[in-house]
């Protein structure tokens, strides 16, 4: 994003800042502070033109498509912190949705 982007308003940036602050919502009970690990799976929709056996066999499966997996990580981090330096440590897994929904599951972890 750019400086221009406060008042263009690409469609890209709008999605993402509407991103952002549903994540911040769910997020808004647990503690950050002092966060050095944060490890996420995004579960994406499998595409409605697949067929049913091809979505029947990727359910779950490693999402091998764009957003690539530092781009996702980049988006969550940079929601959920002001200052993400601290975050040193995460597991990444991007999967095909597995009957459950499209979703984030994240779990951060405290300095030891």
């Amino acid at each position: 994003m750019t400086k221009r982007d406060k008042y263009m308003k690409r469609p890209a940036v709008v999605k993402y800042r509407i991103f952002a602050t549903a994540l911040r919502e769910c997020m808004k009970d647990v503690d950050l502070s002092d966060v050095v690990k944060v490890s996420w799976t995004a579960y994406f929709p499998i595409p409605e033109s697949w067929s049913n056996e091809k979505k029947s066999l990727m359910r779950g499966q490693p999402h091998r498509q764009k957003p690539d997996r530092d781009n996702v990580d980049k988006a969550i981090l940079d929601a959920l912190f002001e200052d993400d330096s601290g975050v040193s440590d995460g597991t990444l897994k991007k999967r095909w949705d597995d009957c459950n929904g499209p979703r984030i599951e994240i779990t951060c972890e405290k300095e030891s």
